[in-house]
Protein backbone atom coordinates (compact mmCIF):
# COMPACT_ATOMS: atom_id res chain seq x y z
CA UNK A 1 0.00 0.00 0.00
CA UNK A 2 1.31 3.42 -0.94
CA UNK A 3 1.38 6.27 1.56
CA UNK A 4 1.39 10.03 1.17
CA UNK A 5 2.39 11.26 -2.28
CA UNK A 6 2.57 7.70 -3.65
CA UNK A 7 5.53 6.86 -1.38
CA UNK A 8 5.90 4.65 1.65
CA UNK A 9 6.41 7.67 3.87
CA UNK A 10 3.34 7.29 6.06
CA UNK A 11 -0.12 8.77 6.00
CA UNK A 12 -0.16 9.47 9.75
CA UNK A 13 3.01 11.55 9.55
CA UNK A 14 1.53 13.37 6.56
CA UNK A 15 -1.64 14.41 8.39
CA UNK A 16 0.08 15.25 11.69
CA UNK A 17 2.59 17.42 9.80
CA UNK A 18 -0.18 19.04 7.76
CA UNK A 19 -2.20 19.89 10.88
CA UNK A 20 0.84 21.22 12.76
CA UNK A 21 2.00 23.25 9.76
CA UNK A 22 -1.46 24.69 9.12
CA UNK A 23 -1.93 25.65 12.76
CA UNK A 24 1.54 27.17 13.09
CA UNK A 25 1.31 29.26 9.92
CA UNK A 26 -2.23 30.35 10.86
CA UNK A 27 -1.02 31.58 14.24
CA UNK A 28 2.01 33.26 12.64
CA UNK A 29 -0.08 35.10 10.06
CA UNK A 30 -2.68 35.95 12.71
CA UNK A 31 0.06 37.69 14.74
CA UNK A 32 0.86 40.11 11.90
CA UNK A 33 -0.98 43.43 11.74
CA UNK A 34 -1.28 45.12 8.33
CA UNK A 35 -1.87 48.87 8.08
CA UNK A 36 -1.82 51.36 5.25
CA UNK A 37 -1.83 55.13 5.04
CA UNK A 38 -3.10 55.27 1.45
CA UNK A 39 -5.36 58.14 0.39
CA UNK A 40 -5.74 60.41 -2.62
CA UNK A 41 -3.31 62.96 -1.14
CA UNK A 42 -0.73 60.38 -0.06
CA UNK A 43 2.69 60.82 -1.63
CA UNK A 44 3.39 57.65 -3.61
CA UNK A 45 6.64 58.56 -5.33
CA UNK A 46 9.17 61.33 -4.85
CA UNK A 47 11.95 62.76 -6.96
CA UNK A 48 14.44 65.61 -6.80
CA UNK A 49 14.74 68.11 -9.63
CA UNK A 50 15.95 71.71 -9.99
CA UNK A 51 17.12 71.83 -6.38
CA UNK A 52 13.76 70.82 -4.89
CA UNK A 53 12.05 67.66 -3.78
CA UNK A 54 8.70 66.87 -5.41
CA UNK A 55 6.14 64.23 -4.55
CA UNK A 56 3.68 62.49 -6.83
CA UNK A 57 0.39 61.78 -5.08
CA UNK A 58 -2.13 59.12 -6.01
CA UNK A 59 -4.48 61.87 -7.18
CA UNK A 60 -1.83 62.99 -9.67
CA UNK A 61 -1.58 59.42 -10.93
CA UNK A 62 -5.32 59.44 -11.62
CA UNK A 63 -5.06 62.40 -14.06
CA UNK A 64 -3.26 60.44 -16.83
CA UNK A 65 -5.61 57.54 -16.10
CA UNK A 66 -8.64 59.75 -16.80
CA UNK A 67 -7.13 61.00 -20.06
CA UNK A 68 -6.21 57.45 -21.04
CA UNK A 69 -9.76 56.21 -20.43
CA UNK A 70 -11.11 59.11 -22.47
CA UNK A 71 -8.78 58.24 -25.36
CA UNK A 72 -9.75 54.56 -25.15
CA UNK A 73 -13.46 55.38 -25.30
CA UNK A 74 -12.87 57.75 -28.20
CA UNK A 75 -10.75 55.25 -30.16
CA UNK A 76 -10.12 51.82 -28.66
CA UNK A 77 -7.10 51.25 -30.94
CA UNK A 78 -5.25 54.29 -29.56
CA UNK A 79 -1.95 53.02 -28.13
CA UNK A 80 -1.33 56.21 -26.13
CA UNK A 81 -4.65 55.78 -24.30
CA UNK A 82 -3.82 52.20 -23.39
CA UNK A 83 -0.31 53.15 -22.26
CA UNK A 84 -1.61 56.00 -20.09
CA UNK A 85 -4.32 53.83 -18.52
CA UNK A 86 -2.20 50.73 -17.89
CA UNK A 87 0.79 52.79 -16.71
CA UNK A 88 -1.38 54.74 -14.25
CA UNK A 89 -3.03 51.59 -12.89
CA UNK A 90 0.38 49.94 -12.52
CA UNK A 91 1.78 52.99 -10.69
CA UNK A 92 -1.29 53.06 -8.44
CA UNK A 93 -1.00 49.36 -7.58
CA UNK A 94 2.72 49.68 -6.78
CA UNK A 95 1.99 52.80 -4.72
CA UNK A 96 -0.64 50.97 -2.67
CA UNK A 97 1.65 48.00 -2.13
CA UNK A 98 4.56 50.23 -1.11
CA UNK A 99 2.40 52.09 1.44
CA UNK A 100 1.50 48.89 3.31
CA UNK A 101 3.15 48.40 6.69
CA UNK A 102 3.48 45.06 8.48
CA UNK A 103 3.77 44.98 12.28
CA UNK A 104 4.30 41.96 14.50
CA UNK A 105 2.08 42.07 17.57
CA UNK A 106 3.57 41.85 21.04
CA UNK A 107 3.82 38.29 22.33
CA UNK A 108 5.83 36.32 24.83
CA UNK A 109 8.85 34.26 23.87
CA UNK A 110 6.86 31.11 24.67
CA UNK A 111 4.15 32.10 22.18
CA UNK A 112 6.70 32.77 19.45
CA UNK A 113 8.60 29.53 20.09
CA UNK A 114 5.33 27.55 20.07
CA UNK A 115 4.29 29.11 16.77
CA UNK A 116 7.68 28.46 15.16
CA UNK A 117 7.86 24.86 16.42
CA UNK A 118 4.38 24.16 15.07
CA UNK A 119 5.05 25.80 11.70
CA UNK A 120 8.57 24.54 11.01
CA UNK A 121 8.18 21.19 12.77
CA UNK A 122 4.96 20.54 10.89
CA UNK A 123 6.66 21.45 7.63
CA UNK A 124 9.47 19.00 8.43
CA UNK A 125 7.03 16.17 9.21
CA UNK A 126 4.99 16.99 6.11
CA UNK A 127 8.05 16.86 3.85
CA UNK A 128 9.40 13.72 5.56
CA UNK A 129 6.13 11.91 4.85
CA UNK A 130 6.58 12.57 1.12
CA UNK A 131 10.02 10.89 1.15
CA UNK A 132 9.95 7.15 0.59
CA UNK A 133 11.30 4.98 3.39
CA UNK A 134 13.86 2.30 2.56
CA UNK A 135 13.21 -1.26 3.71
CA UNK A 136 16.75 -1.39 5.17
CA UNK A 137 15.96 1.38 7.70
Amino acid sequence: MKGAGGTSGGIGTFFIGLIMMSGGFYLLLNAISVTSNFALSTRLYGFSAAGGHFGITSGMVMIPFIFGIGLIFYNSRNIIGWLLSLGSITALIFGVISSIQFNFRTMSAFDLITILVLAVGGLGLFLRSLKSLNDAE
